[in-house]
């Protein structure tokens, strides 16, 4: 007889129990020659020396296949056992599995133009409206790229641009007055990595989410960096980021240039890279549009409405400037 320690250390203990611990109950019930204690993410085995090793080698496969779909159910856990490989329903332009086994794909084709320029290139730059899927996209490439080994860490940022409050004025300390400018990041990860694990990556600065100016001064390795509403970037703050990029690492850049936040007299940073950048090997550019849109279906309707209200009022701008060349 042996006793066999393993530890459980990519996923989250409650997926892959089981609720109730159903799974672990099934997983017993399919080794019956074992004895199995598991208590948070440590399994106890014992057992005779032929079955041990089979065990943990079932259990490791098992673990896989709940780290890359966040799910575990129990056809799948019969199959692998067995041997056999589970049935997957095909899912075309999948990205990863989110929370609860739910798939993750290219919606789009300008979606899908992102994830096949994704693989080609270091830095890429992802333009459109809001809505496009485009800052979702990139966080499943880089959650992706996590759950794959590719990258040690993600590291996601945004510029902190005041919107009518300032930052001295919100409540709390500095992490409560920047949250709120990082939200939108934390949902779209809290849609793909279960919360305890999530929490986890945070704490151990797997995954960094930060302001634009906490990236200063870094060296970025071994990372997928992403750079969401970089259209409220200045020209001095997106050189500053860009020319963080360490070895084995890749930057998404995303932003909307039809919402500058910035005052009329500062340049937008993400105008200006576009320019100085164009033509620059390993530098990729994809631009979203209206029909990328996978909000609510009003959400399309407003973006042309405000785009028909901005070309009336660049007409009348047109006719006052022609009437006053002619006086």
């Amino acid at each position: 007889m042996i006793e066999q320690v393993i530890i459980l250390e990519n996923i989250e203990p409650v997926i892959f129990f089981g609720i109730n611990n159903s799974n672990l109950q099934l997983i017993k019930t399919l080794f019956p020659k074992l004895r199995i204690v598991a208590r948070g993410n440590v399994i106890k085995v014992t057992g005779n020396t032929e079955e041990v090793p089979f065990f943990e080698e079932k259990i490791r496969e098992l673990e896989n296949y709940c780290l890359q779909r966040n799910s575990l159910n129990e056809e799948a856990i019969i199959d692998i056992v067995k041997g056999k490989m589970p049935n997957v329903v095909s899912q075309e332009n999948l990205i990863i599995y989110g929370i609860n086994g739910k798939p993750i794909f290219a919606r789009t084709p300008n979606q899908q133009l992102l994830v096949d320029s994704y693989s080609k290139n270091d830095l890429l730059f992802a333009l459109g409206p809001a809505g496009s899927g485009k800052t979702y996209t990139a966080i499943a490439l880089a959650v992706k790229a996590l759950k794959n080994k590719e990258v040690r860490k993600i590291i996601l940022s945004r510029p902190a641009v005041e919107a009518g409050e300032k930052l001295g004025f919100l409540p709390g300390d500095m992490k409560d007055k920047i949250d709120p400018y990082l939200q939108p990041l934390y949902d779209a990860l809290e849609d793909m990595i279960p919360v305890g694990k999530l929490k986890d990556y945070i704490e151990n600065k797997t995954i960094q989410i930060a302001p634009l100016a906490f990236m200063r001064g870094r060296t970025l390795n071994d990372a997928i960096i992403i750079l969401d509403e970089a259209q409220n970037t200045t020209t001095h703050q997106i050189k500053m980021f860009l020319t963080r990029l360490g070895m084995n690492a890749k930057m998404i850049v995303t932003g909307d240039i039809t919402q500058i936040d910035l005052p009329p007299s500062q340049m937008s940073g993400l105008k200006h890279a576009m320019r100085i950048l164009k033509g620059v090997e390993g530098v990729g550019y994809v631009e979203f549009v209206k029909s990328d849109i996978v909000r609510h279906k009003l959400v399309q309707r407003i973006v042309e409405a405000y785009e028909k209200e901005d070309a009336r009022i660049k007409r009348l701008e047109k006719k006052d400037i022609k009437i006053d060349s002619e006086r």
